[in-house]
């Protein structure tokens, strides 16, 4: 019988260390790296059939996973609710303020966006851009720079119904991140892309990633940290529902499941995971960030599915006080935000800080307090 690798422990949210976890050191790199090369070797020897039939074999035995939990990992969040807690007990006034997550007095953010892995998905383009213009919503495309031809006019279209354009890689074969060198090689690509496309964002192919060496992208963003995901070749997560950085570099995790895992690899049938999930991230003001692969959408039935994540979607974001716009602008404000603090207590709270103008004027106090042990924060 083969030795199975430890899994992680679920650690004390009262002690952790936050950035353990925000930068994925809680997993044993090693593993990881030997189960990633033999992953992308394997790859290319095996029709697309077989390759999914490994991939929900193994998924039984990747669903087991205890920690991160999946698809609601909390760690993080109770880690939050602690820390105020403390606060709180320590405080004379019943509540604290706090610099709110989103501009405006926002509950939530939503963003949608899309990998785009192959002509078949550059030429479903047109289809998803008007479905999400029908449910008024908007999304960004990351798409990998020498892997398939993309058509003159396609960013313009885009850009035209409002979207944004990202660089999925220079090519998908999973080795951006295997070596310092091909790391370094590739960057010189990545940069000059990002600067020809005009993009601030990257995703990485396959989301595999480096949090050591993510800052070096050089672009205002990167979107390749799930908060869990324990069915991608290289598993686990960050377990933060919020952006945060990477040295000067945002990171906006993956919040909603992918696509691929629930269509492809679960088999699912409907949008009730994204729908419990998005119900929870809304409920701790969290970012609701969804992949969408125009190549997988690809039926009938994918496309109605997709309009009934739109349609949810669009529904909460109206009734809950959402913040639906693009990740650059998530990004954007979560940057004026880091300069932001709260002066003054309760009654007399207000926003100072160096930046006064743009997304920083957009800054509310958002108030945490505590009954019967629970921690809630009001916009």
């Amino acid at each position: 019988m083969s030795a199975r690798s430890p899994q992680p422990v679920r650690p004390d949210p009262v002690t952790l260390d936050p950035v353990l976890y925000l930068t994925e050191r809680y997993q044993d790199v090693r593993l990881r790296n030997v189960a990633l090369r033999g992953f992308y070797a394997a790859k290319p020897l095996l029709p697309r059939r077989l390759q999914l039939a490994a991939r929900r074999l193994y998924a039984r035995r990747q669903g087991r996973r205890t920690f991160p939990a999946w698809p609601i990992e909390p760690l993080l969040v109770e880690h939050r609710n602690e820390q105020l807690r403390r606060r709180l007990r320590a405080s004379p006034d019943d509540r604290l303020p706090l610099v709110n997550y989103w501009p405006d007095g926002s509950r939530f953010a939503v963003v949608v966006t899309h990998d785009v892995e192959s002509s078949a998905g550059v030429a479903n383009i047109a289809t998803l851009l008007e479905l999400e213009r029908r449910h008024g919503i908007v999304s960004s495309w990351n798409f990998v720079a020498e892997d398939y031809p993309i058509p003159g006019g396609t960013f313009e279209t885009i850009r035209a119904a409002g979207g944004e354009i990202g660089v999925h890689g220079v090519t998908h074969d999973g080795k951006l991140f295997g070596d310092r060198h091909t790391f370094e090689t590739e960057l010189v690509k990545i940069h000059r892309y990002l600067r020809d496309w005009d993009a601030v964002g990257f995703r990485s192919p396959g989301t595999r990633r480096n949090a050591e060496w993510m800052p070096e992208l050089g672009c205002l963003y990167d979107s390749s940290f799930p908060d869990t995901d324990p069915f991608e070749p290289q598993p686990g997560g960050c377990c933060s529902i919020f952006p945060y950085f990477l040295g000067d570099l945002v990171e906006l995790p993956i919040t909603l499941p992918q696509d691929h895992t629930l269509w492809e690899i679960l088999r699912a049938r409907s949008i009730a995971v994204w729908q419990e999930k998005t119900d929870w991230l809304i409920s701790q003001h969290g970012l609701v960030n969804v992949i969408i692969h125009p190549d997988y959408v690809a039926s009938p039935e994918r496309v109605e599915l997709y309009s009934q994540l739109l349609a949810y979607l669009r529904e909460r974001v109206d009734r809950d006080h959402g913040w639906h716009v693009l990740p650059r602008d998530v990004a954007s404000w979560w940057k004026a935000r880091e300069a932001l603090r709260v002066a003054g207590a309760d009654g007399a709270a207000r926003i100072e800080g160096t930046a006064s103008t743009g997304y920083a004027a957009r800054a509310t106090v958002a108030w945490a307090s505590e009954e019967d042990g629970a921690v809630t924060i009001a916009s």
